[in-house]
């Protein structure tokens, strides 16, 4: 990895060049860190999931996060093809980070210029394109980081917090540039609790780090105490570990719907927290009540389907009414037309509440063909092929031709959760019989 506050100081010291010659050097422009240096390499379908999950965190003030939600809008914007679109991003977080900062003197501005100066290059901008560049060598000069040939403390926060949004498989590295950050400037607890959620998120599936984590959360929870996002996780890994955290979640649950609505509110976790303890139909209650207070909220009525699906699919005592499968297949339908462009876990949601609702078999296996027929990513196909699998088996009782499709969702080369779970699943078929 490059340094900047290297590449700055040989630029200094190199001969005089031209505005355009500068500009146009794609050297000095791979030196810099941001967006478009960081290796954020994703399929098309994937960046607009992304996006999507970026619009529901919510533009709120006081989000922290603000300027760095407009500088990864912007690459993923680009990205897309739609370049006035990440112009507006880029200049948007400019407007955010000047609002935290002194003007031009902020730490925080350096990826955001580098991130202007890459896209002015590549429109061809290139006299914009050096301002950028000028910019970044006053800023460097004036703000140099706080430990020689280090990264400013801002730089590491902001890699490790796109990081964390952009790529499931680099959480440990966004966990280290966090580390590497709260080094420098120890006392900035929004760095701590991201660092804490990124590692609880990377080890979710090993018992072997509850106890550690449980401490790390103590610690974060006594630096960060207003942070509801953070509690409702904390009651997340207890419930996992037997603990009956129900009171607290009640008590918790008045606070978050008292706050604005966002995919930060914690509101969704605690309905996981609900759903680990078994206490479906308090998912749903809590759903309906943010609906009441904020009906035309696109991310409340995606957590509230996704408590409507717990109930149908895993409530195992009765088979659901009418009203309620009613009300679960038109919030999915309604969901559905909000994320158009990231709707395929979605639909197979909604398949898989037709095909529990005891008279949709035919419409799931219909809806199922239908998204079989679409020209979808790699990706995309091994997770269809991985739910189709699970439905073949629990729903329909088709137990080859549910192995068939696990073989297929194994086989596409893009290391996923799905693709494990179809690979743990042939795994168990396979023991005592013959290789698949």
């Amino acid at each position: 990895m490059v340094d900047i506050n290297q590449s700055l100081q040989r630029d200094r010291a190199a001969p005089t060049v031209t505005l355009q010659r500068a500009a146009q050097s794609p050297s000095r422009l791979e030196s810099l860190q941001c967006h478009f240096t960081w290796n954020l390499d994703a399929s098309r379908s994937k960046l607009m999931h992304l996006r999507d999950k970026l619009v529901d965190i919510g533009t709120d003030e006081g989000n922290v996060w603000l300027g760095h939600i407009y500088n990864l809008q912007g690459f993923i914007h680009y990205q897309l093809g739609f370049r006035e679109e990440a112009r507006d991003f880029f200049s948007r977080a400019t407007e955010t980070f000047h609002q935290l900062g002194d003007a031009d003197e902020a730490p925080c501005l350096l990826v955001n210029y580098g991130n202007l100066a890459w896209l002015h290059h590549h429109l061809g901008e290139d006299t914009e394109s050096q301002a950028y560049l000028s910019k970044l060598d006053t800023l460097m000069e004036q703000s140099p980081p706080p430990i020689q040939d280090e990264l400013h403390p801002e730089v590491c926060a902001e890699k490790a917090w796109t990081l964390m949004k952009f790529n499931k498989d680099k959480k440990l590295q966004a966990a280290d540039y966090f580390q590497r950050a709260i080094r420098m400037k120890p006392d900035m607890a929004p760095w701590q609790t991201s660092r804490l959620l990124v590692l609880v998120g990377a080890y979710k599936h090993n018992t072997d780090q509850d106890a550690d984590m449980l401490e790390e959360m103590r610690m974060a929870r006594e630096q960060d105490p207003d942070n509801r996002y953070l509690a409702a996780v904390d009651l997340l890994l207890r419930a996992k570990r037997g603990e009956q955290v129900q009171d607290e979640a009640h008590e918790l649950e008045e606070k978050i719907l008292m706050n604005p609505v966002s995919s930060y509110s914690g509101i969704k976790t605690l309905m996981r927290v609900y759903g680990e303890l078994k206490c479906y139909d308090e998912a749903v209650d809590l759903a309906e009540k943010a609906l009441k207070k904020h009906p035309d909220v696109r991310y409340l009525k995606r957590c509230a389907a996704l408590c409507y699906k717990w109930k149908i699919i895993l409530y195992k005592e009765s088979r659901p009414a009418k009203s309620m499968i009613s009300r679960a297949i038109s919030l999915h339908e309604e969901v559905i037309s909000l994320y158009p462009h990231s709707c395929l876990l979605k639909e197979v949601a909604l398949a898989n509440v037709y095909a529990k609702s005891g008279q949709g078999q035919e419409r799931a296996e219909q809806m199922y063909q239908e998204m079989m027929e679409r020209d979808l990513e790699p990706a995309d196909k091994q997770i269809l092929y991985n739910c189709y699998a699970k439905y073949l088996f629990y729903d329909r009782r088709e137990y080859q031709r549910s192995i068939e499709y696990h073989m297929k969702a194994a086989e596409i080369p893009h290391p996923s959760f799905f693709q494990q779970s179809s690979i743990n699943i042939l795994k168990k078929k396979d023991r005592g019989r013959h290789r698949m």
